[in-house]
């Protein structure tokens, strides 16, 4: 942005009065070797800074990843669980058969038992995709886009608040690698908040009703959707339980299976949280008690 006439704008480059784009001057050398120390991800920049802060944050960063990635490679071939899920029961559906049959699978290889799929029949659309792959390329690509896109999410947060991220990672530390572990989908509703601040009302406000209408627990999240999203997604969350409720028979066994399955203690849950870093980033801190502080920006 220009500040003030004649002054460089964030690229380097002196705007003229009446000058056309095309007859700006090159980028002054002294302009590229400011930019050099910095990083650009989707417009997040990242400067390394010497300050005590900062380095106590990136520690932090790092051991936290170091114990999610070791606890990752000690699951090895018990990982996937939720995965191998959403994958099978595709293949199922397309072979016309039961998606919802049981099979024993809690806690052992994918290749010895599958979880049953525990979403509404609509729902298989979503993972039609996974179809046209075999289950080792499909479950190396699921985890990969899981972990590039919460890393972009943490890049994102750390620039506005690097000490706060750190300590909110840090918390969730066992959720993360619980969801990383059995490629649950909880990181992509997450996410799906988190879309609501970046992208349209209506894609953000679709984003969220996905998630609450496959699972229960993201219907709260609606909290830290912007405002401005509300009505797209109350909509597009009404529409999925239209054709939830048009496949009834079949959403009564998903529910016995949601109730009714053993599972173990749900920390991967407590992933939903990361949902408000977005929506509490964008205030001034520490908080107020005050309704502009709550209602923020629109």
């Amino acid at each position: 942005m220009v500040n003030r006439a004649g002054a460089p704008n964030t690229f380097g480059l002196r705007r003229t009065n009446g000058a056309p784009p095309d007859s700006f001057p090159p980028p002054r050398p002294s302009a590229v070797r400011e930019a050099r120390p910095g990083a650009m991800l989707r417009g997040v920049t990242i400067r390394l800074r010497l300050e005590p802060r900062r380095i106590l944050a990136i520690a932090l960063l790092a051991l936290t990843g170091g114990i999610v990635l070791a606890f990752l490679w000690a699951r090895g071939e018990r990982a996937g669980a939720d995965a191998f899920a959403y994958w099978t029961a595709v293949q199922r559906w397309l072979s016309g058969q039961d998606i919802y049959q049981v099979t024993p699978g809690l806690d052992l290889p994918p290749s010895e038992g599958a979880l049953p799929y525990s979403y509404a029949p609509w729902s298989l659309y979503l993972f039609l995709p996974s179809a046209v792959l075999p289950w080792g390329i499909f479950w190396f690509a699921w985890r990969a886009v899981n972990i590039a896109l919460f890393a972009w999410s943490v890049a994102w947060a750390y620039e506005r608040r690097p000490l706060g991220t750190a300590v909110f990672v840090a918390l969730l530390g066992p959720a993360l690698a619980a969801n990383l572990d059995t490629g649950n989908v909880n990181v992509l509703i997450v996410l799906g908040v988190w879309l609501a601040w970046f992208a349209g009302p209506r894609l953000g406000g679709t984003a969220w009703a996905l998630g609450a209408a496959l699972k229960f627990m993201p219907f709260v999240l609606l909290a830290f959707v912007p405002r401005r999203a509300w009505r797209a997604g109350l909509v597009a969350l009404a529409v999925l339980m239209v054709l939830t409720l048009a496949s009834w028979p079949q959403v009564l066994r998903q529910l016995e299976i949601v109730f009714d399955y053993p599972r173990p203690l749900r920390i991967d849950y407590m992933l939903l949280a990361w949902a408000a870093v977005p929506w509490l980033w964008t205030r001034s801190w520490p908080p107020r008690l005050s309704r502009a502080w709550f209602i923020g920006p629109r």
